[in-house]
Order: C-alpha cells, then sequence, then structure tokens
C-alpha cells in the first residue's frame, strides 16, 4: 500500500525541484500541508500533490491557448 503522507523532500523529487521550493510552495499555501510531530515536520498528502499538479497542467494549458 503506497504511504498517503509524503515529506518535502519526496515533492521535492516527484517535482523535480529544489526542497526550498517545494517549502516556498506549501509556504504561499499553493501545496496544502500540514505540519506534525514535535518538530513541526510538514507532510503533504498524496492526493494533495496529485492535484496541484492537475492545477498546474490546466493553469499551462490555459496559458498556452491563451
Amino acid at each position: 500500500m503506497a504511504p498517503r503522507f509524503i515529506t518535502l523532500a519526496d515533492v521535492a523529487t516527484e517535482l523535480a525541484i529544489s526542497a526550498d521550493q517545494a517549502y516556498a510552495l506549501v509556504r504561499s499555501g499553493e501545496l496544502p500541508a500540514i505540519q506534525i510531530g514535535g518538530r513541526g515536520q510538514w507532510r503533504i498528502e498524496v492526493a494533495e500533490l496529485d492535484k496541484f499538479v492537475a492545477r498546474k497542467y490546466q493553469e499551462t494549458k490555459a496559458r498556452i491557448q491563451g
């Protein structure tokens, strides 16, 4: 069974971006995430990452088609 939540490092790997860029997406609210644990580590639900990618496809399509 696939995990429900992934780390910022996992998001960065999936999107081929830096960890700082992944963190910026979370801090801006563009990519919904939760903080858990004593250190407040960020976790992103895989379903939310999938929705984010789908939105980005739609935004790109709209921009290209003008």
